[in-house]
């Protein structure tokens, strides 16, 4: 973060419902109970994932995510919003070092390191990988998709490593933007994804298609969504994903602990190969929003492994190859980037405990 920028003042409201309130809308409720706080900016932050019901004075914040704002309240429920300081609508430029494998006047490719958010964003307001092309592009990057997401076509999660294209120009926006809408069927974009994953999937190559959409009580969650549920939801799209397992890695009595994947993209959702893989029962190693239920398999693993993923803390997922057609000369553009040190360590790690196996 440079050191021009100011800190982003974060304020924490416990709001219990009084007999007066019952049966109004939460919205409602929380702006007037707050005062400082208008309404609409209340009803955003609800929509935003900013409000819990629940917790307690010992555990704050362990309620579930309410992200409706018209949810009627009841007599002694409590709510707990989080308010960040409002901030300038147009994101600056922060002096984050950027890696960069290949530039010119229309894209830039960059390999995305782990803990850093692509977009500006509630909660996250600076810090971002926007910030960092501002500075580093200045004035050239595209403004199309909005102030907020300057020359972004797509994005990985914040704790995802690997390639991403920025556009640089309008022109290059659109020509992109298309060629990720196409998700590779006309032969331009190329995705591909290393994943670590536990256990070994029953075919060696298979294909996942299931809908995704915001997991129940917990917007910042997606899940598969079954055809019977899916009535009357906008948010609930099509996901399908292509793997092939490429390694696997056995324990002390030749179980299969887990296992490398190379993991295709036919449509680009949210968190989708991570939904994907543990719909499955093949959660990514250190995934601690979807893989929380195989946490004892770390059991299973060779004493340096189980330090690898401990030192890990994400998910063992790394965007690998990237391949586009150039905007303005036509030119097919591949790019392969190596694993990061963390995961590369945690792979090698596997591949002794399996060798000592053998």
């Amino acid at each position: 973060m440079s050191d021009d920028l100011d800190p982003v003042t974060i304020m924490h409201h416990r709001v219990v419902v009084n007999l007066s309130d019952v049966g109004a809308r939460l919205d409602r409720v929380l702006a007037d109970h707050i005062g400082a706080v208008s309404r609409s900016r209340v009803k955003a932050l609800i929509k935003e994932g900013q409000v819990r019901q629940g917790g307690t004075e010992t555990e704050p914040g362990a309620g579930a995510v309410i992200d409706t704002p018209n949810t009627a309240v009841q007599a002694g429920d409590i709510y707990e919003i989080t308010v960040p300081e409002a901030i300038p609508a147009i994101p600056r430029g922060e002096k984050i070092p950027l890696s960069v494998v290949f530039e010119d006047d229309a894209v830039i490719v960059i390999d995305k390191p782990a803990g850093i958010v692509v977009h500006p964003a509630a909660g996250n307001w600076t810090g971002t990988l926007v910030n960092a092309l501002i500075a580093h592009c200045g004035d050239s990057l595209s403004g199309i998709g909005g102030v907020r997401r300057p020359g972004i076509v797509h994005r990985l999660d914040k704790d995802t490593t690997g390639l991403m294209v920025i556009a640089k120009t309008d022109i290059a926006h659109a020509s992109l933007t298309a060629q990720f809408a196409a998700h590779g069927r006309d032969g331009r974009m190329q995705r591909a994804y290393q994943a670590i994953v536990w256990g070994v999937p029953e075919r060696s190559r298979g294909k996942i298609d299931a809908a995704l959409g915001r997991a129940s009580g917990n917007r910042t969650k997606m899940a598969v969504i079954p055809g019977d549920r899916q009535q009357g939801r906008t948010d609930v799209k099509s996901a399908v994903t292509h793997y092939e397992v490429q390694e696997t890695f056995a324990t002390e009595d030749r179980a299969k602990a887990a296992s490398r994947l190379r993991c295709v993209l036919e449509t680009g959702r949210t968190h989708q190969i991570r939904v994907h893989m543990a719909h499955i029962h093949h959660p990514l190693l250190g995934d601690p929003t979807y893989g929380a239920s195989h946490a004892a398999s770390a059991r299973l693993l060779s004493s340096d492994a189980q330090q690898s993923l401990k030192a890990l803390k994400r998910q063992a997922l790394h965007a690998a190859e990237l391949g586009f057609e150039h905007p303005l000369s036509g030119e097919l553009l591949r790019f392969k980037c190596d694993l990061p040190d963390d995961i590369a360590i945690l792979l090698e790690a596997l591949r002794k405990g399996a060798e000592q196996v053998d």
